[in-house]
């Protein structure tokens, strides 16, 4: 097992990927090491692992064609990337495949290995690393989903295990990366005024939508293994509660804060089913790929208790879904209303809130009253908003390789995590209901209305209103 502490403040000094004839090499991969290259200077052999039957004109040439497809492509970057390009195919079951990769290793000394292939061919692969020298004091990336549930995440990890040591296991979620995501961060813990309110005191509920407009796309037989729940409401969804939640890290160590969205998944309540509502789009049968009588979920509501101190007993509520009205992926946190109603009491105005827009821009803002103009003490609501745009802004594939090279964990996923994570939402797994079916480009099935507390509303996107310059 890699237990070393050699590579723990150095970085990689070789970067190797099985799977890289495949399609995230393809859309991914290369277009993140590029602009690695291009920005950073990024300095290391580069090799690529496929099948037998390549060559490396082939795989560079493919590179190329990737790049070119992602849209930023200049020729002399590009030279410098493929310079650094190797290539070694063949079979992941036989011995001499590693050898080969060890003799392509030359000098490198703390490689980190990127698995984009099945997680079937995981136990393979590092096995065979182990046994030809080429995990020693090396790193390994691997790309989710980290199983399938509670049971087979814990298979994953005793397979990694293994070999690797868990804190040089790299857990990739593309969605950590994302500027958007780091924002709540750096927004909850950088401004003074956020903290005396992020708490059960003043915090009335928290919702989460993230709205997708297309449907499977193709897809049909990839979604009948996974839905909504385990795609992106266990990964994605769960982490950007954790970051919304949990309570600041003791420091400036990665460790510091893994140990603190550690606590938070910890205290997530497991799924109550009552409080799941799952559904279907029309049409979703029809897809290539798909079951008939597929029960498969492509809409997912539920709502979500976190017993901490500071959020014991205020709703967290998680939706998301396909061919809904949009593509948005947001969050309102609703304040409590003031305890005194000091102006006209049947005045009924709107609750203070912020709403962070993720995705497709990046919007923060804050929902406020202020006086109308006139005699009188009426209010209206207002949106005091902020808006991020960055011609520069790094891809999370981009961002999420640089900090592997370098072993910075902050943002990837432990082991313990995925865990805690698969047993919140194992019970809405396990719901023998059949799913309900909704229209195309609505907001889901009507049942969804019911999850949120005490009449209230699920708190819908809307496309944002263009700003002048």
């Amino acid at each position: 097992m890699n237990m070393g502490t050699g590579i723990g403040k150095g970085d990689s000094d070789a970067f190797v990927f099985f799977g890289a004839t495949g399609d995230l090499a393809y859309r991914k991969i290369f277009p993140a090491l590029y602009a690695m290259v291009h920005r950073d200077g990024l300095d290391i052999p580069i090799i690529g692992m496929a099948r037998a039957g390549w060559t490396l004109d082939k795989l560079k040439q493919r590179a190329r064609d990737s790049i070119e497809q992602s849209g930023d492509f200049e020729a002399e970057c590009f030279e410098k990337l493929a310079a650094k390009l190797r290539y070694v195919g063949g079979d992941y079951t036989d011995p001499a495949t590693f050898t080969r990769l060890k003799q392509a290793l030359g000098a490198a000394t703390r490689p980190i290995h990127y698995l984009a292939i099945p997680p079937s061919m995981f136990a393979t692969v590092v096995q065979g690393l182990a046994r030809s020298g080429c995990a020693d004091q090396a790193r390994v990336i691997v790309e989710k989903p980290f199983g399938r549930d509670l049971a087979t995440a814990q298979s994953l990890d005793r397979t990694l295990h293994q070999v690797f040591a868990e804190p040089f296991v790299f857990r990739i979620d593309h969605y950590l990366g994302k500027e958007a995501v780091q924002n709540i961060l750096y927004f909850r813990f950088a401004n003074t005024f956020l903290e005396p309110v992020w708490n059960r005191n003043y915090v009335r509920d928290v919702q989460i939508t993230m709205a997708e407009q297309f449907g499977v796309q193709g897809r049909g037989a990839f979604y009948e293994e996974v839905g909504a729940i385990r795609d992106v409401v266990q990964n994605h969804l769960l982490q950007v509660i954790a970051l919304l939640a949990m309570d600041p890290p003791a420091g400036h160590e990665p460790e510091a804060m893994q140990a603190e969205k550690l606590r938070l998944f910890r205290a997530m309540r497991p799924l109550d089913p009552n409080e799941v509502v799952r559904g279907q789009f029309k049409g979703y049968r029809d897809e290539p790929g798909v079951a008939k009588d597929s029960q498969i979920e492509t809409f997912a509501a539920l709502r979500l208790h976190i017993d901490t101190w500071r959020w014991a007993e205020v709703p967290f509520y998680i939706r998301a879904g396909k061919c809904l009205p949009l593509n948005a992926t947001e969050v309102t946190v609703t304040l409590k209303r003031p305890p005194l109603a000091v102006f006209d009491p049947n005045d009924e105005m709107p609750a203070n809130y912020f709403r962070l827009r993720l995705s497709p821009e990046v919007v923060i803002s804050e929902g406020a009253l202020v006086k109308r103009n006139g005699e009188r003490m009426r209010g209206e609501p207002v949106e005091l908003v902020a808006r991020h745009r960055s011609e520069i802004e790094k891809s999370p594939y981009e961002r999420l390789l640089g900090d592997a090279i370098r072993g910075d964990t902050s943002l990837f996923t432990q082991d313990a995590c995925v865990e805690a994570a698969w047993q919140v939402v194992e019970p809405a797994l396990k719901i023998g209901q059949p799913v309900l079916e909704y229209e195309p480009g609505s907001w889901g099935p009507a049942a969804s209305a019911r999850i949120v507390n005490g009449g209230d509303a699920w708190q819908n996107p809307a496309p944002e209103k263009s700003q002048p310059c």
